[in-house]
């Protein structure tokens, strides 16, 4: 639709400096170009029919087609393809004062970046220009090849597929009156839980509909066809009513097409210019109507099917990334440049636009630039439990939690197997089950605060989403199937590393480990998730807390519930256990990493050092102490509490995370709770958590006796024994490295 000009110094206005082409004025422009569809005052078009709206956002698609294409195309690298086909539903939502966007697609970052770099906001981060924009794309400190939480105004990070829609029910949940649209593609439709997820979360919260997923449907994935490429119109639209969605408008490119292009999906820039503005006409009504009906109660998706690629150097799976051949100079690229370069005074309306939609830049006007006010707490009510009797850890912790919910009446505990399963239904009894069905017998209730979909990924998803956006919240899980749901915590907690504001942490708590699970066999042996866990505490933000009783819980809950930015993981125990610590004691055990729980012998035949991961191993491991004391070691028994402290200053990137926490236990202390002849470092779990401990320790010769694998048994004490991690079997290990025992 324009005619290609080299630019010039004197036709390039400040923040196109560095685009590689300008295009001629577009013979509509003399018409509906004369001053911006957006209003100034209300940030949105008045009339989505208005031609001059229509043609305008017909400017900004292609717009955020060029940057796109131009950043990408500057380091031959990234991935254009995906959300060059959504180009026009993304325009649309922008002129409609829709900013609000998150997306589920990591790969359409350069897309998302091209609409920030349009409106301004990047601006804070020293990006005025193209040439600035495509300088600092996928560089450090500049603008990652994946959404990050540090780029100004992007609400939340996208990488793994199948998470997005999580953080726009988030957002609708807490920000009422505001419209959240989340673009899905079609290639990551197939992912587990995202339209199950919605459609769970839209039974326990019937009366919030304003989050608006828009479906990329462009018929390809990555590397190949989508797997839903072959359904019909009516199918797509009947897939997603038979997930509730009562309204569900579609827009087809095909329907537009007046060049006689092959298949179901087309590409709508290649069509005559009335047929493109026909097309956005469309996309612009639909989305108008879809926002309207999702901001008003009804449960609502919008489809875009267009083919991927629209407006690129190429369609289809092509399309999605660029190669080290793709430069600036490659032909296909500068073609398309080419096609969709506009002319600098649309540039300028195009930018004026952009800053005035949605009330101002989204780096300053998006939820997610402001911090949520939360309700005050003050003192938590924790129960000293006397040393020495059994209590129960969750159960403990559960109290706390049901305290909290009644004074932060936004917060939402999510978990799939059951608070009950984990001893902990005096959370349920005080908070509810949030179900369309109330019966007090199953503590059910509509507005109850604990969430409960059978997916972890669902749990964990929306619990990290309401931590990312602001609110306070808490995803108890079995320790066994924690994994499905941990990538999207690992996902938001590096984000949250990455945040200008403060925002509470992502707080779990797994309980059921491995040793409580023995006649559920392997399935319900899965400790590996703590490796997972313990390997993410090198990033700097996350940790890793074993509290060993039931009132070294309570303040590892008080710890990890009050702090910010952070991903606070629990392990603990549902079974009845000693109490082994004060509340002071416990912490100082939390402040300092670790506490001596137990000490004694004269130490004529040498010293033996246990370093103790968890609470119910802390059992065998003691039975063992007085044979050993009485065979002439000195024994003393550490537990470790949090692993993270037990670092050294230098291990960790403390400095590079927002809200840091600097403290580290010193040199001195560390060597009188961990020094020994022999250390012997003891888990429930995978020792992995232990490695501080390891790599700081002096010992003369050390063992490691850590989980094994799962198997079916009848007891904790047969699943110990099978592991070599009973008194008997921890013994002849001992025995074996030459310890001497009467």
């Amino acid at each position: 639709m324009s005619n290609v000009q080299q630019p010039t110094a004197q036709a390039s206005t400040p923040f196109t400096h560095g685009m590689s082409y300008f295009g001629a004025l577009w013979p509509e422009h003399a018409h509906h170009g004369k001053r911006p569809a957006v209003q100034l005052e209300s940030g949105r078009i008045a009339d989505p029919s208005d031609a001059a709206a229509v043609y305008q956002c017909l400017l900004l698609a292609d717009a955020l087609r060029y940057c796109t294409l131009q950043v990408c195309a500057a380091k031959a690298s990234g991935h254009p393809g995906g959300f060059a086909s959504s180009a026009d539903a993304y325009a649309a939502l922008v002129m409609l004062g829709h900013t609000n966007i998150v997306t589920e697609v990591g790969h359409h970052a350069p897309g998302f970046y091209s609409a920030m770099f349009l409106d301004r906001s990047l601006e804070a981060m020293g990006i005025f220009t193209m040439e600035d924009f495509a300088q600092r794309y996928r560089e450090r400190h500049g603008l990652l090849g994946h959404l990050s939480g540090a780029i100004p105004g992007l609400l939340a990070p996208a990488g793994p597929l199948g998470q997005g829609q999580h953080f726009a029910l988030a957002g609708a949940l807490l920000h009422p009156g505001v419209l959240f649209p989340v673009t899905i593609g079609d290639g990551g439709l197939g992912e587990p839980y995202v339209l199950s997820a919605m459609k769970h979360f839209h039974f326990a919260y019937p009366q919030v509909t304003n989050y608006l997923p828009v479906l990329v449907w462009n018929g390809f994935s990555q590397e190949h066809h989508s797997m839903v490429a072959r359904m019909s119109n009516a199918q797509m639209r009947e897939y997603w009513r038979a997930h509730d969605f009562d309204e569900v408008i579609l827009v087809d490119a095909k329907d537009y097409d007046d060049v006689g292009q092959e298949g179901a999906f087309v590409d709508a820039t290649r069509f005559s210019p009335e047929a493109r503005l026909a097309f956005t006409a469309a996309v612009l009504a639909g989305v108008a109507k879809a926002a309207e009906s999702a901001l008003a109660g009804t449960h609502t998706a919008f489809i875009i099917k267009q083919l991927k690629g629209a407006g690129v150097h190429t369609t289809g799976a092509k399309a999605h990334n660029l190669h080290p051949a793709d430069t600036l100079d490659s032909p296909t690229i500068r073609s398309a440049l080419e096609r969709h370069a506009l002319a600098p005074e649309a540039w300028e309306l195009v930018r004026e636009n952009c800053v005035r939609a949605g009330g101002g830049p989204a780096g300053r006007t998006v939820v997610t630039e402001k911090v949520l006010e939360l309700p005050p707490l003050g003192d938590f009510p924790l129960q000293e439990f006397p040393v020495g009797e059994k209590a129960v850890p969750s159960t403990a912790m559960g109290a706390l939690v049901a305290w909290l919910g009644q004074q932060d009446r936004r917060l939402v505990v999510s978990n799939a197997d059951g608070n009950e399963a984990s001893n902990m239904k005096n959370i349920n009894d005080a908070l509810k089950i949030r179900h369309p069905i109330a019966d007090p017998a199953y503590n059910q209730d509509p507005n109850g605060q604990v969430y409960e979909p059978l997916s972890e990924d669902a749990c964990a998803g929306l619990a990290a989403a309401l931590a990312l956006f602001g609110s306070r919240s808490l995803w108890l899980s079995y320790e066994s199937f924690a994994i499905n749901g941990w990538p999207i915590v690992q996902t938001v907690g590096q984000a949250m590393a990455e945040l200008r504001r403060r925002t509470p942490s992502v707080v779990c708590m797994f309980t059921a480990g491995a040793l409580e699970q023995g006649r559920n066999g392997w399935t319900h042996q899965r400790p590996e998730i703590e490796a997972y866990i313990a390997a993410q505490m090198r990033n700097g933000n996350v940790f890793l807390l074993y509290p060993c009783d039931a009132n070294s819980i309570q303040v590892a809950y008080e710890y990890a519930a009050t702090s910010y930015n952070r991903v606070m993981a629990i392990i603990a125990s549902k079974s009845p256990l000693p109490v082994r610590l004060t509340l002071e004691a416990s912490r100082r055990a939390l402040r300092d990493g670790a506490i001596a729980v137990a000490e004694a012998g004269a130490g004529s035949k040498g010293s033996i050092v246990f370093a103790v991961l968890g609470d119910m191993i802390l059992e065998p491991v003691l039975a063992l102490q007085e044979p050993l004391v009485r065979s002439g070691y000195r024994v003393r028994v550490v537990s470790v509490v949090n692993p993270r402290a037990l670092y050294r200053p230098g291990d960790l990137p403390v400095d590079t995370v927002a809200e840091p926490d600097r403290h580290f236990l010193e040199d001195e202390r560390f060597h009188e709770l961990f020094d020994g002849d022999l250390l012997v470092a003891v888990s429930g779990g995978p020792a992995t958590a232990l490695e501080p401990v390891l790599q700081r320790a002096r010992y003369g010769s050390l063992e490691i006796l850590a989980w094994q694998r799962g198997e079916t048994t009848a007891s904790t004490g047969e699943l110990l024994q099978l592991n070599g991690l009973d008194s008997a079997g921890m013994m002849e290990r001992l025995r074996a490295r030459g310890v001497e025992v009467h």
